[in-house]
């Protein structure tokens, strides 16, 4: 399939995330099948040396990025433009830099930010649609949803409002990017026009390679933030009913000197914190554990980054049923679901996968395949250059 001259756009996090990881692992996949790509980043870390007010008016229309973009369309003549994040500092004003130079628009919906300001349909504890089909999304600035601050959700409601009214995201990207169905029927329920969002799954690259016939693992693996929605408590708690097995927590967060709290004061041997790893140390962390757990809590994940690099190193899932999770993970084929936020429930899931080495082995040799089913890099790229091509068809027509 031709190699092409995209430009890679993306707006970096504070805290790294499945978003940052899927934008590199796009660049580096297409660099290595020879195509040509131009990156434009923002970080989030530049965001201290600015005003208020600039941060503000800069994620409803950044005129400087919009200048930046037009002058590299200008100057490099790419064929097409991926934007992953935009917010805050590209804003969607980039868009407009390049159907103004003819460019396809490629979106990639790394999370419902643009259907929940908070961008994660969490509040309270609990899942919330509140401003789901709402313009303006008046609850959440209500509700203080982004950063706990009435100003800052309402900087992030009037970029959604603005937009909407300029009819932006119907508009100006030619197509939308989701990586599971559920967020597709999601973002169709948003108001998004159907016709323009394909289902493109994330991908893990390079595969790790699920080896020979591995062992029945030596513990429980969680991987991931140490916040409220991603179940941390639910796990906790459960531990308490399962001192004789094994648990490596890797991650950090708002709940991880709760998580360090739990250790001291119960005193369970099996669990324990483990520290940021290189590349290297993680792979080898996710080879050695008998399952995953991944224990969101009526939270809406966008993907399950972590689960697929699972399922490539041969090792099941333990998650939530709901949402997402419930697409990724088959209950008895590839893991096992449990009930969201029920500790009892996953408690009691866990010490059933302990006691069957044998079948949890089999889900695991069924992750593998599911991976090299869905999830390789090679299927990733035929899809990316099909959608490519799609586009700057319907541009040259």
């Amino acid at each position: 399939m031709n190699s092409i001259k995209v430009l890679y756009a993306h707006n970096y996090y504070l805290q790294s995330g499945g978003e940052d990881t899927a934008f590199n692992a796009e660049v580096n996949l297409l660099r290595d099948h020879g195509s040509e790509v131009l990156e434009y980043v923002e970080d989030n870390h530049n965001i201290a040396s600015r005003s208020q007010l600039s941060v503000a008016l800069q994620t409803v229309w950044s005129w400087d990025s919009y200048k930046k973009i037009k002058n590299t369309l200008c100057r490099e003549r790419p064929q097409i433009a991926h934007f992953h994040n935009t917010f805050p500092l590209l804003s969607p004003a980039v868009y407009y830099a390049c159907h103004e130079e003819n460019v396809p628009v490629i979106q990639s919906l790394d999370n419902p930010r643009l259907l929940c300001p908070s961008a994660n349909f969490y509040r309270d504890g609990k899942l919330c649609q509140d401003c789901l089909g709402k313009t303006p999304p008046w609850p959440s600035v209500l509700h203080a949803c982004y950063h706990g601050s009435h100003m800052q959700t309402a900087v992030v409601a009037s970029m959604l409002t603005f937009h909407r009214w300029r009819k932006t995201w119907k508009r100006q990207v030619d197509c939308y990017l989701v990586a599971t169905e559920f967020y597709r029927r999601k973002f169709i329920e948003g108001g998004l026009p159907a016709k323009n969002i394909v289902v493109k799954p994330h991908f893990i690259y390079p595969d790790p390679g699920a080896g020979s016939e591995k062992s029945p693992g030596e513990y429980v693996l969680f991987i991931g933030r140490l916040d409220p929605e991603k179940g941390v408590r639910t796990m906790l708690d459960a531990w308490k009913a399962l001192p004789h097995i094994p648990l490596k927590i890797r991650g950090d967060g708002q709940l991880e000197e709760e998580a360090r709290e739990f250790i001291r004061s119960t005193q369970p041997t099996s669990v324990e914190l483990i520290q940021r790893l290189p590349r290297e140390g993680l792979t080898a962390l996710i080879k050695n554990a008998r399952l995953l757990i991944w224990p969101s809590n009526g939270y809406y994940e966008t993907f399950g980054y972590v689960a697929v690099e699972c399922f490539a190193n041969g090792v099941p899932v333990i998650a939530s049923d709901i949402g997402v999770m419930s697409e990724i993970v088959t209950n008895g084929i590839t893991g096992l679901h449990f009930t969201p936020g029920d500790s009892s429930d996953l408690a009691e899931k866990v010490k059933w996968a302990w006691e069957h080495p044998g079948t949890m082995a089999e889900m695991g040799r069924n992750a593998r395949k599911e991976y090299e089913l869905k999830y390789t890099a090679e299927r990733n790229y035929n899809m990316l250059m099909d959608i490519y091509h799609t586009a700057i068809g319907h541009s040259n027509g």
